[in-house]
């Protein structure tokens, strides 16, 4: 069977046409920005540590694509040493990085912790 170009062309927008339903249901109308993040309170401390909590998931997402990243340098270097090694210092210090970040986030979570035991 041969395939047109009118027939893919015809195919294609049958599908967008069925999937503009999809489309038009997920848009919402929420205006509460902050309250969709979790910075809903108004009490300073917790409004700091949802922030350090933000900044360390995204510094955890960013090792975790450099990960990923020194893998695809490692297994697209074929052979090459130096592409290798350079993949293998990558990998390394993303995964130093990652460590970094959850000791950070437990001494956080520690003093935040400690904080609240004390005050109450």
């Amino acid at each position: 069977m041969k395939i047109t170009r009118k027939h893919l062309i015809a195919t294609a927008a049958s599908l967008g046409v069925m999937a503009l339903p999809l489309t038009a249901m997920a848009v919402s109308f929420d205006t509460d920005f902050a309250g969709s993040l979790g910075f809903t309170s108004t009490d300073l401390k917790q409004t700091v540590l949802n922030i350090i909590t933000f900044v360390l998931g995204l510094l955890g997402l960013i090792a975790v694509v450099m990960i990923l990243y020194g893998g695809f340098i490692w297994l697209t270097a074929g052979g090459n040493e130096d592409k290798v090694g350079s993949a293998k210092k990558i990998i390394s210090a993303a995964i130093v990085g990652l460590i970094v970040v959850l000791l950070a986030w437990a001494i956080v979570n520690f003093v935040i912790k400690s904080t609240v035991q004390v005050i109450t």
